[in-house]
């Protein structure tokens, strides 16, 4: 893999999505760090609920190049703020944090981790009290800290370690009956092939469904081991990364045992699936199955959150069970946000993001893979055959895809974000605009399950170009329009 040049000065450290992230060695280096993690400690202590009396900051961390060492360094910084740290004794998806900080009634988490983002990139997630990521009000304050200029001083000493990962493990077992889900494997002759990229999940799905499951084939595991470069591509789970994952599952219904893929980011927190002729399944598709699931089978109560990027089918299954849709910017915080005012049955997002109100107000991916092995048991069909099922009964099959194209530095980014702003295209590849959407980037409705959208990166000098359309051919026609449009710019 060919890097881009890395820049000559670090960038200002400003948080978004989730997190502050940025280039090891440039934009994160240990004197940066820990002046970040003191005043991300100090705002957990500062904005803990009245009667929360912790002092404890769970650190967790994920599978990258001196992830684990950084971990260990900033439990200096939140000591030095009279605070307790416990740091994770292994790496560990991130939700397993979360669930560290719920299960212990911990201040918070700060986890080291880029989660999907190229090798050479690292960052620092903060999880509140409530095991979800802070908003951007408590991500303003740190950064205010950060300006005022802070008075802790590190103070190096023994770090307690915590199990996070086998309570974790535990806790989902606790909430889903993994027995019966290996059990219904076996009995519908369906293998699960797990690929967590290298990543801090490996391992976790194969302990949740228990030695039985592995010894009969019901799910494996692929690219389980530690690789600081990810194979060569970011740890995200998009269809150009999954060659491997792929040719698995299809190798496997071509011997007479069906497959479904299960693929997990860098840190554990997004997840998308192949189905059993190897297509690629993002949560675009997902979500509606889970909606399907949990409404349908589970009959559980809550509305339906999505973000403005999320397919259109995932409304119309969740409209023809009679459940409210709520859509909200990109980014699960505001998921979450929502999840902890009303009554939540599931919330996700395009990009892998999945979250359910019975669980944490978090991205869980090892939980959304429960739950997805779980619909399958229970529809007692491969992947694919479950998801053309839905798709027919709402309309019939629509086609979706997303294009990252970097451009040149930050001032393209602000020069073309500037452009769409003032004149958002009347007509794309020949359809005329029926409403511009400015929830988050630009959305352009061509029509029923017809649009584009623009969005830029909140960490990078990236615009993404998300499409949905009648067909593969329609989609890849206006992504070519839309790149088009950008490099002129």
């Amino acid at each position: 893999m060919a890097s881009a040049p890395l820049p000559l000065e670090a960038s200002p450290i400003a948080f978004g999505t989730d997190g502050w992230r940025g280039i090891l060695g440039v934009d994160i280096t240990m004197e940066r760090l820990l002046p970040v993690a003191a005043a991300s400690a100090q705002e957990l202590a500062h904005s803990a609920p009245q009667g929360l009396e912790s002092r404890e900051v769970v650190i967790g961390y994920d599978r990258r190049f001196l992830a684990p060492e950084l971990a260990e360094a900033i439990c200096s910084a939140v000591r030095g703020c009279g605070l307790e740290p416990l740091l994770c004794d292994t790496p560990t998806p991130t939700p397993a944090s979360s669930w560290a900080v719920v299960q212990r009634q911990a201040l918070g988490a700060l986890v080291i981790t880029a989660s999907h983002n190229p090798p050479e990139w690292l960052g620092l997630k903060i999880k509140g009290p409530f095991g979800g990521s802070v908003e951007g009000d408590f991500t303003h304050r740190v950064e205010t800290r950060l300006a005022a200029g802070g008075i802790s001083v590190p103070i190096p000493g023994e770090v307690r370690r915590l199990a996070a990962l086998n309570a974790y493990v535990a806790g989902l077992q606790a909430k889903v009956n993994t027995t019966a889900l290996a059990e219904g494997l076996e009995r519908l002759g369906l293998t699960v092939i797990v690929d967590p990229m290298h990543g801090s999940a490996a391992g976790v799905l194969p302990a949740l469904l228990g030695e039985r499951a592995t010894a009969s084939g019901a799910i494996r595991e692929i690219r389980a081991q530690r690789d600081p470069l990810f194979g060569g591509n970011p740890p995200e789970p998009l269809a150009p990364y999954l060659g491997e994952l792929i040719a698995a599952v299809q190798a496997s219904t071509a011997a007479g045992r069906p497959a479904v893929g299960i693929v997990f980011d860098g840190d554990g927190d997004r997840i998308a699936a192949v189905d059993e002729r190897g297509r690629f399944c993002s949560t675009q598709l997902l979500m509606p199955l889970f909606i399907d699931h949990l409404a349908r089978a589970r009959q559980l109560p809550g509305s339906v959150v999505k973000t403005v990027s999320g397919s259109d089918l995932m409304q119309l299954v969740a409209e023809g069970l009679g459940r409210r849709v709520l859509e909200k910017p990109v980014g699960f915080k505001y998921i979450a946000a929502e999840m902890l005012a009303s009554e939540v049955l599931v919330g996700g997002e395009e990009s892998g993001g999945v979250g359910f109100g019975m669980h944490l107000p978090e991205r869980d991916a090892p939980f959304a893979a429960l739950l997805l092995i779980e619909a399958l048991v229970e529809g007692g069909v491969p992947l694919g055959e479950r998801i053309d099922a839905l798709q027919q009964r709402c309309g019939g099959a629509a086609a979706y895809d997303r294009l990252d194209l970097r451009l040149p530095d930050m001032e393209a980014r602000r020069r073309l974000e500037a452009k769409l702003a003032a004149a958002p295209p009347s007509a794309v590849a020949g359809s005329p605009v029926l409403e511009v959407i400015t929830t988050d980037g630009v959305k352009l409705r061509l029509g029923p399950s017809h649009w584009l959208m623009l969005r830029f990166s909140g960490t990078e000098p990236l615009l993404r170009l998300y499409c949905e359309a009648p067909s593969e051919a329609r989609v890849a026609e206006v992504l070519g329009w839309a790149r088009t449009l950008a490099e002129a710019a």
